[in-house]
């Protein structure tokens, strides 16, 4: 893993973690919460959630993020027989496959379609349950996704070789330790 690489996987592993969470929140209590509402209220407060979704602070984290997979994954492709490189390649494919495409595929023409509805006008219970069903299962995958790229991003800095100083260790035959526990010349 070169200089450039660390610190990109670095910024991509907090990423992953950072969406995941934000995922995970949703999976876990927030649509629950919403899905107990009456429909039209419910339907108005997740129509008010995802106008409130398209900010810098969300979009950043979930596009660079994805943007930031697409070297790295070159990276590990270009470099497959290094250390790490595997859980590079499966930690952005996880997050590009499992986050960014279920979110445009899935999770965004929900959205569109549910902004298309009227809570005020007689709103249905059936399209607000069926949406909830639905969109909370792909933001399953979604979680499960961005947690499982984390964690793959996790064992690549793991494998990458650091020394207490900061910089890279340069791993030799020469620098081996014979089972005495002296350097091999």
């Amino acid at each position: 893993m070169n200089r450039l690489l660390f610190p990109l996987t670095l910024f991509v592993t907090i990423g992953c973690g950072l969406l995941a969470g934000v995922f995970f929140a949703f999976s876990a209590f927030v649509m629950e919460a919403l899905a107990h509402l009456p429909p039209a209220q419910g339907i108005a407060a997740m129509q008010s959630i995802n106008v409130a979704a398209i900010n810098p602070l969300f979009m950043g984290a979930l596009f660079v993020t994805a943007l930031l997979c697409l070297p790295i994954a070159l990276s590990a492709l270009a470099t497959r027989h290094e250390p790490g490189a595997v859980y590079l390649l499966a930690g952005s494919a996880l997050y590009l496959v499992g986050a960014i495409l279920v979110t445009i595929a899935f999770n965004v023409p929900l959205n569109d379609a549910l902004a298309a509805t009227n809570p005020v006008r007689g709103a249905d219970a059936n399209l607000w349950s069926g949406y909830v069903a639905s969109w909370t299962a792909w933001n399953h995958v979604r979680t499960a996704a961005a947690l499982a790229a984390m964690a793959s991003f996790v064992l690549a800095l793991r494998k990458h070789p650091r020394r207490a100083d900061g910089k890279d260790r340069v791993r030799s035959r020469s620098m081996e330790l014979t089972p005495r526990g002296q350097g091999v010349v």
